[in-house]
């Protein structure tokens, strides 16, 4: 039906080897009702892993449609937290900013999961953050 709100769910994660290191994110996107999936990923020569948490859940909201809503899952409990209980930004400023301009064009719902082995959506987001680290981009 036109005008009906899509609805997707997003699996983020960030990664750094080293840290400060290089970084990547991932972020697997489902366009819930059609089925569709995307995965995404990227690359930073010098960051953080707190940075890369938070850049893979700006660039997977930047891949869905403007009010759509949006159930986000992450196993960082530093974007979920700051997110949902307001934990105090003290760095990575822009990228809040960025982030926040994303959520409010979207109705977006922050839930924390438990990482590495216990969510098939969430290990395969952090198989991108990984690939991101190593400059392997997918297509």
């Amino acid at each position: 039906m036109a005008g009906t709100r899509k609805h997707y769910l997003v699996y983020a994660d960030g990664s750094c080897i080293g840290n400060p290191g290089r970084g990547g994110w991932g972020a697997v996107i489902i366009e819930e009702g059609e089925g569709e999936r995307r995965e995404i990923n990227g690359h930073d020569p010098a960051t953080t892993n707190n940075r890369m948490e938070i850049l893979a859940a700006v660039e997977a909201l930047r891949h869905t449609d403007p009010a759509s809503s949006v159930v986000l899952r992450s196993d960082s409990q530093y974007l979920v937290h700051t997110m949902n209980k307001g934990w105090k930004r003290k760095a990575n400023l822009d990228l809040w900013q960025q982030l926040d301009a994303e959520v409010a064009r979207r109705h977006v719902q922050f839930e924390w999961v438990r990482g590495h082995g216990y969510d098939p959506l969430n290990d395969r987001a952090d198989q991108l953050a990984n690939l991101g680290s190593d400059r392997k981009i997918v297509d």
